[in-house]
């Protein structure tokens, strides 16, 4: 099976909601020399094993991220310093989510288009995702994610 042949067999661009996102509280353990919380696989808050970890971080404040989708990534955003913005869109609506605390994830399921702004200074956004890197499950054209998201508007 080719990468795009695997991609349109597993394809949500024509399934996904933006009411499919949500917030989820991590474990969070107050002392009195700090906090730790934790992301573990198996953890019944975790949505999918995560299988690729990054972070995204000296950002220009007016600097925009993301701008693509994926065939089948999903992903956990945090804010592990600072503040941002996760916008959203399905294809017909959007929905636009302020992160600013190291214990609270946003659930982002495949096929959904997302847009991060709004960094505030030292911000620094830990993404998890459910599978390796793959060149070929972005799409990175909005009009490719629009067409892909066209059996919703039907």
């Amino acid at each position: 099976m080719t990468p795009s042949q695997k991609h349109t067999a597993t394809d949500s661009h024509a399934t996904s909601s933006v009411d499919e996102c949500r917030l989820i509280e991590l474990p969070r353990e107050r002392h009195a020399n700090g906090s730790l919380t934790v992301a573990e696989n198996g953890d019944a808050r975790m949505p999918f094993a995560v299988r690729r970890v990054f972070y995204l971080y000296d950002v220009p404040a007016d600097a925009e991220r993301g701008g693509h989708s994926h065939h089948c990534a999903r992903e956990l955003m945090v804010a592990l310093s600072g503040s941002f913005d996760v916008t959203l869109d399905d294809g017909c609506r959007r929905r636009t989510f302020s992160l600013n605390r190291p214990y609270r994830a946003l659930y982002v399921p495949a096929g959904l288009w997302r847009t991060i702004d709004n960094f505030s200074g030292g911000a620094v956004c830990l993404v998890l995702t459910s599978e390796r890197y793959d060149p070929d499950d972005y799409v990175r054209q909005y009009d490719q994610f629009m067409e892909l998201t066209s059996p919703k508007r039907k």
